[in-house]
Protein backbone atom coordinates (compact mmCIF):
# COMPACT_ATOMS: atom_id res chain seq x y z
CA UNK A 1 0.00 0.00 0.00
CA UNK A 2 2.84 2.40 0.60
CA UNK A 3 4.93 1.28 -2.42
CA UNK A 4 1.29 2.68 -4.21
CA UNK A 5 0.92 5.65 -2.08
CA UNK A 6 4.53 6.71 -3.50
CA UNK A 7 3.87 5.96 -7.00
CA UNK A 8 0.97 8.33 -7.22
CA UNK A 9 2.86 10.92 -4.77
CA UNK A 10 5.78 10.29 -7.84
CA UNK A 11 3.14 10.87 -10.53
CA UNK A 12 1.66 13.89 -9.59
CA UNK A 13 5.02 15.81 -8.94
CA UNK A 14 6.48 14.37 -11.97
CA UNK A 15 3.80 15.50 -14.14
CA UNK A 16 3.17 19.02 -12.72
CA UNK A 17 7.02 19.58 -12.92
CA UNK A 18 7.35 18.49 -16.52
CA UNK A 19 4.60 20.75 -17.35
CA UNK A 20 7.07 23.50 -16.23
CA UNK A 21 8.91 22.34 -19.22
CA UNK A 22 6.23 22.25 -21.82
CA UNK A 23 5.14 25.22 -21.04
CA UNK A 24 8.35 26.96 -22.33
CA UNK A 25 7.87 24.46 -25.24
CA UNK A 26 4.26 26.19 -25.44
CA UNK A 27 2.74 22.56 -25.56
CA UNK A 28 -0.57 21.78 -23.31
CA UNK A 29 -0.19 20.27 -20.02
CA UNK A 30 -1.44 17.22 -20.93
CA UNK A 31 1.52 16.12 -23.08
CA UNK A 32 3.97 16.80 -20.01
CA UNK A 33 1.64 14.52 -17.83
CA UNK A 34 1.65 11.93 -20.54
CA UNK A 35 5.29 12.11 -20.53
CA UNK A 36 5.69 11.96 -17.57
CA UNK A 37 4.11 8.33 -17.43
CA UNK A 38 6.07 7.20 -19.93
CA UNK A 39 9.31 8.25 -17.86
CA UNK A 40 7.73 6.67 -15.14
CA UNK A 41 6.83 3.48 -16.75
CA UNK A 42 7.84 0.42 -17.13
CA UNK A 43 10.19 0.56 -19.71
CA UNK A 44 11.96 3.97 -18.29
CA UNK A 45 12.74 4.28 -14.91
CA UNK A 46 10.33 1.72 -13.55
CA UNK A 47 13.21 -0.98 -15.02
CA UNK A 48 15.32 0.28 -12.27
CA UNK A 49 12.75 -1.90 -10.25
CA UNK A 50 13.32 0.63 -7.28
CA UNK A 51 10.49 0.76 -4.76
CA UNK A 52 8.49 4.01 -5.18
CA UNK A 53 10.59 5.42 -8.06
CA UNK A 54 7.98 4.81 -10.83
CA UNK A 55 5.83 2.00 -11.68
CA UNK A 56 8.16 -1.41 -11.92
CA UNK A 57 5.23 -3.57 -14.26
CA UNK A 58 2.39 -3.11 -16.26
CA UNK A 59 0.67 -4.97 -13.37
CA UNK A 60 1.03 -2.28 -11.27
CA UNK A 61 -0.09 0.12 -13.47
CA UNK A 62 -3.20 -1.43 -14.44
CA UNK A 63 -3.95 -2.56 -10.62
CA UNK A 64 -4.43 1.61 -10.82
CA UNK A 65 -7.34 1.22 -12.69
CA UNK A 66 -9.69 2.21 -10.24
CA UNK A 67 -8.07 6.08 -10.74
CA UNK A 68 -8.26 6.18 -14.05
CA UNK A 69 -11.67 4.76 -14.20
CA UNK A 70 -13.08 7.37 -11.47
CA UNK A 71 -10.95 10.07 -13.50
CA UNK A 72 -12.96 9.33 -16.88
CA UNK A 73 -15.96 9.52 -14.62
CA UNK A 74 -16.04 12.60 -13.66
CA UNK A 75 -14.69 13.98 -17.39
CA UNK A 76 -17.67 12.39 -18.62
CA UNK A 77 -20.20 14.21 -15.50
CA UNK A 78 -18.47 17.43 -16.86
CA UNK A 79 -18.71 17.15 -20.27
CA UNK A 80 -22.67 16.22 -19.50
CA UNK A 81 -22.75 19.80 -18.18
CA UNK A 82 -22.38 20.72 -22.29
CA UNK A 83 -25.44 19.17 -22.53
CA UNK A 84 -27.74 22.07 -21.45
CA UNK A 85 -31.11 22.39 -23.06
CA UNK A 86 -29.88 26.08 -24.06
CA UNK A 87 -26.25 24.55 -25.75
CA UNK A 88 -29.14 21.97 -27.16
CA UNK A 89 -31.36 24.27 -28.33
CA UNK A 90 -28.19 26.69 -30.04
CA UNK A 91 -26.56 23.62 -32.35
CA UNK A 92 -27.92 20.11 -31.08
CA UNK A 93 -29.67 19.39 -34.29
CA UNK A 94 -25.68 20.22 -36.43
CA UNK A 95 -23.87 18.31 -33.31
CA UNK A 96 -25.93 15.10 -34.08
CA UNK A 97 -25.31 15.33 -37.17
CA UNK A 98 -21.57 15.73 -36.93
CA UNK A 99 -21.59 13.33 -34.42
CA UNK A 100 -22.71 10.91 -36.01
CA UNK A 101 -21.71 11.39 -39.34
CA UNK A 102 -17.58 12.01 -39.11
CA UNK A 103 -17.88 8.81 -36.58
CA UNK A 104 -19.24 6.50 -39.36
CA UNK A 105 -17.28 8.07 -42.09
CA UNK A 106 -14.12 7.62 -40.16
CA UNK A 107 -15.22 3.92 -39.46
CA UNK A 108 -15.71 2.74 -43.54
CA UNK A 109 -13.05 4.83 -44.48
CA UNK A 110 -10.56 2.81 -42.38
CA UNK A 111 -12.53 0.00 -43.21
CA UNK A 112 -11.82 0.08 -46.38
CA UNK A 113 -8.38 0.86 -46.47
CA UNK A 114 -7.52 -2.19 -43.76
CA UNK A 115 -9.86 -4.61 -45.65
CA UNK A 116 -7.51 -3.57 -48.71
CA UNK A 117 -4.43 -4.25 -46.91
CA UNK A 118 -5.71 -7.83 -46.03
CA UNK A 119 -6.51 -8.37 -49.31
CA UNK A 120 -3.27 -7.72 -50.39
CA UNK A 121 -1.74 -9.25 -47.38
CA UNK A 122 -3.86 -11.93 -45.43
CA UNK A 123 -0.81 -12.74 -43.43
CA UNK A 124 -0.43 -9.20 -42.19
CA UNK A 125 -4.14 -8.63 -41.33
CA UNK A 126 -7.08 -10.93 -40.71
CA UNK A 127 -10.53 -9.60 -42.02
CA UNK A 128 -12.16 -10.05 -38.29
CA UNK A 129 -9.02 -7.55 -36.85
CA UNK A 130 -9.73 -5.38 -39.83
CA UNK A 131 -13.28 -4.62 -39.11
CA UNK A 132 -12.63 -4.13 -35.74
CA UNK A 133 -9.92 -1.74 -35.86
CA UNK A 134 -12.67 0.20 -38.21
CA UNK A 135 -15.08 0.91 -35.23
CA UNK A 136 -12.57 1.42 -32.62
CA UNK A 137 -10.97 4.01 -35.01
CA UNK A 138 -14.14 6.11 -34.96
CA UNK A 139 -13.84 6.80 -30.78
CA UNK A 140 -12.16 10.23 -29.45
CA UNK A 141 -10.62 11.08 -26.37
CA UNK A 142 -12.47 13.42 -24.47
CA UNK A 143 -10.12 13.54 -21.58
CA UNK A 144 -7.90 15.41 -23.45
CA UNK A 145 -9.86 17.76 -25.17
CA UNK A 146 -11.49 19.23 -22.37
CA UNK A 147 -8.15 19.61 -20.28
CA UNK A 148 -6.62 21.79 -23.43
CA UNK A 149 -9.84 23.29 -23.01
CA UNK A 150 -9.85 24.06 -19.44
CA UNK A 151 -6.19 24.93 -19.48
CA UNK A 152 -6.52 27.79 -21.66
CA UNK A 153 -10.00 28.97 -20.94
CA UNK A 154 -10.93 28.47 -24.53
CA UNK A 155 -14.45 29.11 -25.87
CA UNK A 156 -16.74 30.01 -28.56
CA UNK A 157 -18.39 28.21 -31.43
CA UNK A 158 -15.75 25.63 -31.95
CA UNK A 159 -15.65 25.01 -28.79
CA UNK A 160 -18.87 24.44 -27.68
CA UNK A 161 -19.84 22.58 -30.70
CA UNK A 162 -16.53 20.13 -30.24
CA UNK A 163 -17.47 19.37 -26.70
CA UNK A 164 -21.29 18.23 -27.92
CA UNK A 165 -19.66 15.86 -30.99
CA UNK A 166 -16.94 14.62 -28.96
CA UNK A 167 -19.57 13.61 -26.54
CA UNK A 168 -21.58 12.00 -29.16
CA UNK A 169 -19.22 10.66 -31.12
CA UNK A 170 -17.94 8.06 -27.89
CA UNK A 171 -22.03 7.02 -27.98
CA UNK A 172 -22.06 6.38 -31.91
CA UNK A 173 -18.53 4.72 -31.67
CA UNK A 174 -19.76 2.29 -28.74
CA UNK A 175 -22.89 1.20 -30.89
CA UNK A 176 -20.66 0.70 -34.36
CA UNK A 177 -17.87 -0.69 -32.07
CA UNK A 178 -20.36 -3.29 -30.41
CA UNK A 179 -22.00 -4.24 -33.72
CA UNK A 180 -18.33 -4.47 -35.26
CA UNK A 181 -17.15 -6.81 -33.37
CA UNK A 182 -20.24 -9.14 -33.25
CA UNK A 183 -19.60 -9.42 -36.89
CA UNK A 184 -16.22 -10.16 -36.61
CA UNK A 185 -16.50 -12.46 -33.93
CA UNK A 186 -18.94 -14.30 -36.30
CA UNK A 187 -16.68 -14.11 -38.81
CA UNK A 188 -14.54 -15.75 -36.50
CA UNK A 189 -16.22 -18.61 -35.68
CA UNK A 190 -18.24 -19.26 -39.02
CA UNK A 191 -21.81 -18.18 -37.29
CA UNK A 192 -23.55 -14.72 -36.78
CA UNK A 193 -25.11 -14.33 -33.75
CA UNK A 194 -28.33 -11.62 -33.65
CA UNK A 195 -27.87 -11.04 -30.24
CA UNK A 196 -24.48 -10.27 -29.89
CA UNK A 197 -24.88 -7.87 -33.25
CA UNK A 198 -27.70 -6.00 -32.79
CA UNK A 199 -29.59 -6.73 -29.05
CA UNK A 200 -26.85 -6.69 -26.66
CA UNK A 201 -25.36 -3.11 -28.24
CA UNK A 202 -28.89 -1.57 -27.88
CA UNK A 203 -29.72 -3.06 -24.41
CA UNK A 204 -26.49 -1.40 -23.07
CA UNK A 205 -26.88 2.01 -24.55
CA UNK A 206 -30.54 2.27 -23.32
CA UNK A 207 -29.64 0.71 -19.69
CA UNK A 208 -26.84 3.35 -19.66
CA UNK A 209 -29.14 6.37 -20.71
CA UNK A 210 -31.34 4.91 -17.89
CA UNK A 211 -29.04 4.27 -15.00
CA UNK A 212 -27.61 7.66 -16.01
CA UNK A 213 -31.12 9.77 -16.04
CA UNK A 214 -32.20 8.25 -12.86
CA UNK A 215 -28.64 9.42 -10.98
CA UNK A 216 -29.16 12.62 -12.40
CA UNK A 217 -32.73 13.09 -10.63
CA UNK A 218 -31.24 11.49 -7.32
CA UNK A 219 -28.19 13.87 -7.02
CA UNK A 220 -30.67 16.73 -7.50
CA UNK A 221 -33.09 15.30 -4.89
CA UNK A 222 -30.65 14.42 -2.78
CA UNK A 223 -28.75 17.98 -3.01
CA UNK A 224 -32.48 19.61 -1.48
CA UNK A 225 -31.33 18.88 1.63
CA UNK A 226 -27.92 19.94 1.85
CA UNK A 227 -27.29 23.82 1.95
CA UNK A 228 -23.47 24.42 2.34
CA UNK A 229 -21.37 24.48 -0.81
CA UNK A 230 -19.10 22.01 1.08
CA UNK A 231 -21.74 19.67 1.73
CA UNK A 232 -23.92 19.94 -1.78
CA UNK A 233 -19.95 19.55 -3.42
CA UNK A 234 -18.84 16.47 -0.84
CA UNK A 235 -22.51 14.90 -2.45
CA UNK A 236 -22.35 15.63 -5.89
CA UNK A 237 -18.44 13.97 -5.83
CA UNK A 238 -19.81 11.19 -3.73
CA UNK A 239 -22.80 10.57 -6.73
CA UNK A 240 -20.30 10.70 -9.09
CA UNK A 241 -18.32 7.72 -7.46
CA UNK A 242 -21.49 5.64 -7.30
CA UNK A 243 -22.01 6.21 -10.45
CA UNK A 244 -19.10 4.84 -11.77
CA UNK A 245 -19.35 2.04 -9.61
CA UNK A 246 -22.81 1.43 -10.95
CA UNK A 247 -21.56 1.05 -14.45
CA UNK A 248 -18.88 -1.61 -14.07
CA UNK A 249 -21.71 -3.90 -12.87
CA UNK A 250 -22.76 -6.94 -15.23
CA UNK A 251 -25.81 -9.32 -15.62
CA UNK A 252 -27.67 -11.39 -18.04
CA UNK A 253 -31.61 -11.31 -18.21
CA UNK A 254 -32.30 -14.30 -20.15
CA UNK A 255 -29.30 -15.16 -22.91
CA UNK A 256 -28.93 -10.85 -23.02
CA UNK A 257 -25.86 -9.92 -21.33
CA UNK A 258 -26.30 -6.59 -20.15
CA UNK A 259 -23.71 -4.23 -18.83
CA UNK A 260 -23.18 -0.60 -18.72
CA UNK A 261 -21.20 2.26 -20.96
CA UNK A 262 -18.97 4.22 -17.87
CA UNK A 263 -18.81 7.18 -20.27
CA UNK A 264 -22.38 6.98 -21.34
CA UNK A 265 -23.66 6.74 -17.81
CA UNK A 266 -21.79 9.29 -16.38
CA UNK A 267 -22.50 11.85 -19.21
CA UNK A 268 -26.04 11.36 -18.59
CA UNK A 269 -25.96 12.04 -15.00
CA UNK A 270 -24.25 15.15 -15.62
CA UNK A 271 -26.58 16.05 -18.47
CA UNK A 272 -30.01 15.64 -16.50
CA UNK A 273 -28.29 16.97 -13.33
CA UNK A 274 -27.39 20.19 -15.52
CA UNK A 275 -30.90 20.87 -16.83
CA UNK A 276 -32.89 20.56 -13.47
CA UNK A 277 -30.50 22.06 -11.04
CA UNK A 278 -30.14 25.81 -10.41
CA UNK A 279 -27.34 25.94 -8.83
CA UNK A 280 -24.93 23.53 -11.46
CA UNK A 281 -22.62 25.96 -12.81
CA UNK A 282 -21.30 26.85 -9.77
CA UNK A 283 -21.64 23.04 -8.57
CA UNK A 284 -19.71 22.33 -11.51
CA UNK A 285 -16.75 24.59 -10.97
CA UNK A 286 -15.85 23.74 -7.61
CA UNK A 287 -15.90 19.96 -8.51
CA UNK A 288 -13.82 20.78 -11.29
CA UNK A 289 -11.18 22.69 -9.14
CA UNK A 290 -10.94 19.15 -6.71
CA UNK A 291 -11.09 16.85 -9.27
CA UNK A 292 -7.38 18.64 -11.28
CA UNK A 293 -5.11 16.21 -9.24
CA UNK A 294 -7.26 13.12 -10.38
CA UNK A 295 -7.27 14.41 -14.09
CA UNK A 296 -3.30 14.87 -14.03
CA UNK A 297 -3.09 11.24 -12.53
CA UNK A 298 -5.28 9.87 -14.83
CA UNK A 299 -2.74 11.10 -17.59
CA UNK A 300 0.33 10.07 -16.03
CA UNK A 301 -0.95 6.57 -15.53
CA UNK A 302 -2.19 6.34 -19.11
CA UNK A 303 1.11 7.16 -20.11
CA UNK A 304 2.57 4.40 -17.98
CA UNK A 305 0.41 2.22 -19.60
CA UNK A 306 1.67 2.87 -22.74
CA UNK A 307 3.72 -0.50 -24.34
CA UNK A 308 7.10 0.80 -25.68
CA UNK A 309 7.86 -2.82 -26.57
CA UNK A 310 5.34 -2.88 -29.68
CA UNK A 311 8.16 -0.54 -31.53
CA UNK A 312 10.33 -3.32 -32.02
CA UNK A 313 6.78 -5.20 -33.72
CA UNK A 314 7.27 -4.02 -38.02
CA UNK A 315 3.89 -5.58 -38.81
CA UNK A 316 2.31 -3.26 -35.93
CA UNK A 317 4.01 -0.34 -36.66
CA UNK A 318 3.29 -0.65 -40.70
CA UNK A 319 -0.63 -1.35 -39.53
CA UNK A 320 -0.83 1.47 -36.81
CA UNK A 321 0.85 3.91 -39.70
CA UNK A 322 -2.21 2.63 -42.26
CA UNK A 323 -4.89 3.01 -39.23
CA UNK A 324 -3.39 6.25 -38.27
CA UNK A 325 -3.60 7.84 -41.71
CA UNK A 326 -6.53 6.20 -42.58
CA UNK A 327 -8.37 7.58 -39.13
CA UNK A 328 -6.86 11.32 -39.55
CA UNK A 329 -8.29 11.59 -42.89
CA UNK A 330 -11.43 9.98 -41.46
CA UNK A 331 -11.97 12.65 -38.96
CA UNK A 332 -10.81 15.41 -40.88
CA UNK A 333 -13.05 14.82 -44.15
CA UNK A 334 -16.05 13.39 -42.66
CA UNK A 335 -16.30 16.51 -39.95
CA UNK A 336 -15.56 18.47 -43.12
CA UNK A 337 -18.37 17.03 -45.32
CA UNK A 338 -20.93 16.92 -42.19
CA UNK A 339 -19.69 20.34 -41.26
CA UNK A 340 -20.73 21.51 -44.80
CA UNK A 341 -23.68 19.89 -44.61
CA UNK A 342 -25.25 21.59 -41.85
CA UNK A 343 -23.74 25.21 -42.85
CA UNK A 344 -20.95 25.51 -40.56
CA UNK A 345 -18.76 28.48 -40.56
CA UNK A 346 -15.57 27.82 -42.48
CA UNK A 347 -13.30 28.17 -39.41
CA UNK A 348 -15.27 25.38 -37.86
CA UNK A 349 -15.43 23.23 -41.17
CA UNK A 350 -11.38 23.88 -41.72
CA UNK A 351 -10.72 23.06 -37.71
CA UNK A 352 -13.00 20.61 -36.39
CA UNK A 353 -11.55 17.71 -37.47
CA UNK A 354 -8.17 18.14 -36.55
CA UNK A 355 -9.17 18.37 -32.79
CA UNK A 356 -10.82 15.00 -32.80
CA UNK A 357 -7.78 13.48 -33.41
CA UNK A 358 -6.71 12.15 -29.91
CA UNK A 359 -7.49 8.73 -28.95
CA UNK A 360 -7.27 7.21 -25.85
CA UNK A 361 -9.44 5.95 -22.98
CA UNK A 362 -12.02 4.90 -25.01
CA UNK A 363 -10.16 2.92 -27.68
CA UNK A 364 -7.99 1.41 -25.75
CA UNK A 365 -10.86 -0.28 -23.53
CA UNK A 366 -12.27 -1.35 -26.85
CA UNK A 367 -9.00 -2.97 -28.21
CA UNK A 368 -8.85 -4.87 -24.74
CA UNK A 369 -11.94 -6.07 -25.55
CA UNK A 370 -11.12 -7.34 -29.17
CA UNK A 371 -7.87 -8.75 -27.54
CA UNK A 372 -10.20 -12.33 -27.51
CA UNK A 373 -10.10 -12.04 -31.37
CA UNK A 374 -8.21 -14.57 -32.85
CA UNK A 375 -6.22 -11.73 -34.53
CA UNK A 376 -6.39 -9.58 -31.27
CA UNK A 377 -3.04 -8.81 -30.08
CA UNK A 378 -2.41 -7.11 -33.42
CA UNK A 379 -5.59 -5.13 -32.59
CA UNK A 380 -4.50 -4.07 -29.02
CA UNK A 381 -0.82 -3.81 -29.96
CA UNK A 382 -1.92 -1.33 -32.94
CA UNK A 383 -4.35 0.68 -30.98
CA UNK A 384 -1.35 1.39 -27.62
CA UNK A 385 0.95 2.44 -30.87
CA UNK A 386 -1.69 4.86 -32.28
CA UNK A 387 -3.14 6.11 -28.82
CA UNK A 388 0.71 6.51 -28.24
CA UNK A 389 1.00 9.29 -31.58
CA UNK A 390 -2.38 10.55 -30.88
CA UNK A 391 -1.86 11.31 -27.60
CA UNK A 392 1.63 13.28 -27.67
CA UNK A 393 0.95 15.48 -30.93
CA UNK A 394 -3.19 15.53 -30.65
CA UNK A 395 -3.23 17.92 -27.87
CA UNK A 396 -0.76 20.60 -29.66
CA UNK A 397 -3.11 19.95 -32.60
CA UNK A 398 -6.51 21.21 -30.46
CA UNK A 399 -4.49 24.02 -28.63
CA UNK A 400 -3.46 25.42 -32.52
CA UNK A 401 -6.88 24.50 -34.10
CA UNK A 402 -8.65 26.80 -31.01
CA UNK A 403 -5.98 29.05 -31.16
CA UNK A 404 -6.30 29.80 -35.23
CA UNK A 405 -9.94 30.63 -35.01
CA UNK A 406 -9.07 33.07 -32.03
CA UNK A 407 -11.15 30.78 -29.30
CA UNK A 408 -7.94 30.88 -26.61
CA UNK A 409 -6.94 34.18 -25.59
CA UNK A 410 -4.06 35.46 -25.46
CA UNK A 411 -4.09 35.47 -21.43
CA UNK A 412 -4.94 32.17 -21.48
CA UNK A 413 -1.47 30.94 -21.60
CA UNK A 414 -1.14 31.25 -17.84
CA UNK A 415 -4.17 29.34 -17.05
CA UNK A 416 -1.98 26.45 -16.20
CA UNK A 417 -0.80 27.86 -13.16
CA UNK A 418 -4.89 29.42 -12.46
CA UNK A 419 -5.83 25.77 -12.70
CA UNK A 420 -2.59 23.95 -10.55
CA UNK A 421 -3.54 26.24 -8.00
CA UNK A 422 -7.32 26.04 -7.57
Amino acid sequence: MEIYLICLAAALVGGLMLSRLTKLLNLPAVTAYLVAGLILGPFCLGRLHVPGLGFNSLEQVESLSIVTQTALGFIAFTIGNEFRLTQLKAMGKPAIVIGILQAVITTVLVDIVLIGLHLLFPNVITLPCAITLGAIASATAPAATLMVIRQYKADGPLTRLLMLVVAIDDAVGLLLFSVSFGIATALSHGEVSVLAVVIEPIVEIVLSIALGSLMGWLLNWVETFFHSRSKRMTISVAFVLLTVGLSTLEFKIGPVHCCFSLLLVCMMTGTVFCNICDTSEELMGRIEGWTTPLNILFFVISGAELDLEILANPITILVGVIYIIARSAGKYFGSMSSCALTKQAKPITDNLGITLLPQAGVALGMAITAASLPDGPLARNVVLFAVLIYELIGPALTKRSLLSVGEIKPEGRTSARELNKS
